[in-house]
């Protein structure tokens, strides 16, 4: 970094090295070189190179790795070429498909690095491959996910415990936004994570987050957790005694909430489509599944996973490491592009 401007480079982690996050990462260098300018792989350099080899083209030959030692090297390196800084002890690249203690550590030591990265301020933006949760377990990672770990992480740099740190997932493409309650825990645990202070918490992190990439205060609707969000209380009374009063909650403090409304219905209203404009910016859903179902079933290929509330920019492909087909070079990068943009979009 040079006088007072922010780093503009963006480093994005390999991912589980026996997923398709390697492969996926190194046909964005090769085949979206405008999008992948100013990017570098925090990861490890046998795992790219075999990645490498497993995405090349008959008559042609593999993309090149070049080994950088400072974020500023990135710059350096040409076009269709893959800047890798070394963020984990040197790995044997593990089976493909794979599920291993080595390989989920290599994969969480790039995320922490680079995360801590984008806590001291060296970069502009984190994106992150997939990671699979049982090779996470197995290496002794005690969080199931990128949100959970990215959390703890920036809430250790605060000197604040991990409560103190709210969080939220946001799952975005082109038609849809969907903030969610909860994210990866038992549908009966998010069921019981349905809290006023919940659902209020996740509308402020949604508006706080959306507020400046749109300009302007965003239009949030609130689902609700049963079927016809309850039904006057005929199925269910957490709409009333819970979902109302945190909607209500958040227009005081002037957000623009609205709902509880029926959560088969909500997000085909919010849904910005060509001769539909969305009723709303973005959906606050109960749970994972209400929320992740309708943004997938639009195509997993240009989703994108934002995590809401951290003190940096984190982006990732939506979609996992897809180990039944890791090697053979099927792994679509559209995804993990999509993610790339909305990262520069968010770091402005």
């Amino acid at each position: 970094m040079t006088g007072t401007q922010p780093p503009r480079t963006i480093a994005i982690s390999m991912g589980d090295p026996a997923g398709i996050g390697p492969e996926i990462v190194a046909k964005a260098f090769r085949d979206h070189a405008a999008a992948t300018q100013g990017c570098f792989v925090a990861g490890d350099l046998a795992v790219m190179r075999r990645a490498a080899r497993c995405i090349r083209r008959e008559h042609e030959a593999d993309i090149p790795v070049a080994v950088i030692e400072r974020i500023a090297d990135a710059s350096r390196v040409p076009p269709r070429c893959i800047p890798l800084l070394q963020a984990t002890p040197a790995l044997e690249p593990p089976a493909w498909g794979a599920i291993s203690a080595a390989a989920g550590r290599a994969a969480a030591d790039c995320v922490v690095w680079a995360a801590q990265a984008a806590l001291r301020g060296e970069i502009a933006a984190l994106v992150t491959g997939p990671l699979h949760k049982q090779a996470l377990a197995a290496a002794g990672v005690n969080h199931p996910g990128h949100t959970e770990l990215l959390q703890a992480l920036a809430a250790a740099s605060a000197g604040v415990p991990a409560g103190r740190m709210p969080v939220r997932m946001m799952l975005a493409n082109d038609e849809l936004r969907i903030v969610l309650v909860s994210i990866h825990v038992a549908l009966r645990d998010a069921i019981a994570a349905v809290t006023v202070d919940n659902v209020l918490e996740t509308i402020r992190i949604a508006h706080q987050a959306l507020l400046p990439a749109l300009g302007r205060a965003p239009r949030l609707a609130v689902a609700g957790l049963n079927p016809h969000a309850g039904e006057g209380g005929l199925m269910g009374r957490e709409e009333l005694e819970v979902i109302a009063p945190a909607v209500e909650a958040a227009r005081a403090a002037g957000m623009l909430a609205s709902g509880p409304y029926p959560p088969d219905t909500v997000f085909m209203r919010a849904r910005e489509a060509p001769g539909h404009p969305g009723e709303f910016d973005a959906v606050v859903a109960m749970y994972h599944d209400q929320g992740l179902i309708p943004v997938k079933y639009l195509g997993v290929e240009q989703g994108v996973n934002v995590t809401l509330g951290l003190p940096l920019v984190r982006t990732s492909p939506d979609h996992g490491t897809a180990f039944d087909i890791a090697g053979s070079g099927r792994g679509d990068p559209s995804s993990l592009v999509a993610a790339i943009r909305m990262a520069r979009r968010l770091s402005r």
